[in-house]
């Protein structure tokens, strides 16, 4: 069997292809959750938040976003098919192309990120050893080697790249990287030291951890629609992006206050200044930047798809890859934190109508559940919305006229998580709507009987 699978489209993946393992999952996830900027989700914490309040509210956060994540994880191995496809089952066909929409932005969006931050550390490394930054050169480099990846499809991906030598890559620039942190460290005192208050507000900081994991829910099933098992496929998520999600972003807390690095741009040429080590250790995290780059160009080129099932996806990774290498050769880092809050807002929600659904089908999608001839399915619709206010009312995020009329709305000093609420509101009425709708289906047939 051939391992490069990137053609493999909205249908469902048969047997054959249905081979990567649960260690396999682990590696995946694994490694994708490590990343720069993942770390830099650690400097938004502090000093806001105290060190122990800030470890808790990664705790927190991580344990309910990967909870959510290895969901995912499972309801696409148990339906076999992209994330954006998966949406026709509670949506409809239709209704199933404004988060496909939605999640291509996303996913341009984090490809750029990706490749501003590799650019940075790659052209930190080339300054130090040959005085020339060269950023322009590195972004159209990694730009390529995203797009190779993405050729090479997720069972390529995991068997070429990470079982080879990637995840070993990884394993040493993040256990350097802690020692960079903690050699100037001074726990003690980090531990006794009060947060200075304001934003983030502990509530706000789950938010943020949740937010930098939700975004992968609707990619989950573009990769485990080629687990072995839906068991696999979940716990390899689920634990596989828990422990490394931990392990980066209270890295990122200590670097901030160790070292003083509070900026994702800044943060590569802080590590190359010491030479050596820490110069092999900053190369290796960067080619495993790539890596994410890779997932989020794969992920939109399978979610265009759902608009654009005939279209080549080899023609569609390359077209996306182009998008995002133009973006990050144009763009800077951007407004980090407020892309996290817009992303939980619109994905949290979501994935809690499509949990909903799914339950309500007794935990399993089959074929005719995807692909059927509705093309909407307005209350599930509802609830999306409603999820999604919820979360702006209690957490405003997006453009300054949005934000300005809602702060006339909202609760004011609001410190609690506005994930947990808005899922729970997103999932409790799409029951409610579940439930009528079959309620009015049997009256329906009786009358008719």
């Amino acid at each position: 069997m051939r391992e490069d699978t990137p053609s493999w489209g909205v249908d469902p993946v048969p047997p054959r292809l249905q081979v990567l393992s649960g260690l396999d999952s682990t590696l995946l996830w694994g490694n994708l959750s490590v990343s720069l900027l993942v770390i830099v989700i650690g400097a938004l914490l502090v000093p806001a938040l105290s060190l122990k309040d800030a470890l808790l509210a990664i705790l927190v956060g991580a344990v309910a976003g990967n909870a959510l994540l290895g969901v995912a994880a499972l309801i696409g191995a148990d339906a076999r098919v992209p994330g954006m496809v998966l949406l026709r089952a509670p949506l409809g066909r239709r209704g199933s192309f404004l988060p496909t929409g939605l999640n291509v932005a996303q996913n341009v969006g984090w490809s750029t990120f990706e490749l501003i931050i590799i650019a940075t550390a790659a052209g930190a490394v080339s300054q130090h050893l040959f005085h020339w930054e060269g950023k322009w050169l590195w972004t159209l480099v990694f730009g390529a080697l995203s797009w190779g990846l993405g050729m090479l499809g997720p069972i390529g991906f995991v068997r070429r790249y990470l079982r080879k030598f990637a995840s070993w890559a990884l394993l040493f620039s993040m256990a350097y990287l802690t020692y960079w942190a903690i050699s100037k460290s001074h726990l003690h005192a980090f531990w006794a030291r009060p947060g200075k208050g304001g934003f983030p507000a502990f509530g706000q900081a789950v938010d943020l951890v949740i937010g930098s994991i939700v975004s992968w829910t609707p990619l989950a099933a573009d990769y485990t629609r080629f687990s072995r098992t839906r068991r696999g496929a979940a716990l390899g998520a689920g634990v596989g992006y828990l422990v490394p999600t931990i392990w980066c972003v209270g890295l990122g807390v200590l670097i901030v206050l160790a070292r003083g690095v509070s900026d994702a741009q800044a943060l590569p040429a802080a590590v190359a200044t010491a030479g050596g080590v820490a110069l092999a250790a900053l190369a290796a995290i960067t080619i495993d930047e790539s890596e994410k780059a890779f997932a989020d160009i794969y992920s939109t080129a399978v979610s265009l798809q759902n608009f654009l099932p005939r279209v080549s996806q080899r023609v569609l990774i390359t077209l996306v890859s182009a998008v995002a290498t133009g973006l990050a050769l144009a763009l800077d880092l951007g407004n980090y934190q407020n892309f996290l809050y817009l992303l939980g807002s619109f994905f949290v929600p979501l994935f809690g109508v499509l949990v909903a659904d799914w339950l309500s089908r007794r935990a399993h999608y089959s074929v005719t559940d995807v692909f059927n001839d509705t093309e909407w399915r307005p209350g599930a619709l509802v609830a999306w919305l409603a999820g999604f206010a919820l979360y702006q009312w209690l957490s405003p995020v997006g453009p300054h006229w949005w934000t300005s009329i809602v702060a006339h709305t909202h609760p004011q000093n609001v410190d609690f998580t506005a994930s947990l609420p808005s899922f729970a509101a997103a999932f409790a009425l799409t029951l409610l709507f579940k439930s009528v709708s079959l309620g009015v289906d049997r009256r329906r047939r009786t009358s008719l009987a």
